[in-house]
């Protein structure tokens, strides 16, 4: 029982020890892919279906420019600390 306290502490000093970086353009993205989605929702409710469909391309764009911040944030802070 002695040896799973102190593996358990070793994992608890790992996480304590590393520093978590945040990257600001992953929230500001998600923010903006969800006002894209809801303008997007939005126009197709009140039939206009060419804006709408628009907005919904420009969503897939936005979203995918997000991911691709996380995992290059990902990517450049992962061996750092």
């Amino acid at each position: 029982m002695e040896k799973m306290g102190s593996a358990e502490s070793e994992i608890e000093n790992l996480f304590e020890n590393k520093k978590r970086i945040k990257n600001p353009f992953v929230p500001i993205g998600a923010l903006i892919t969800a006002g894209v989605l809801t303008a997007g929702l939005v126009s197709f409710k009140k039939g206009n279906s060419n804006l709408g469909q628009k907005l919904m391309r420009a969503r897939v764009v936005v979203q995918g420019a997000t991911v691709a911040l996380m995992f290059g944030s990902a990517y450049y802070y992962g061996d750092a600390f």
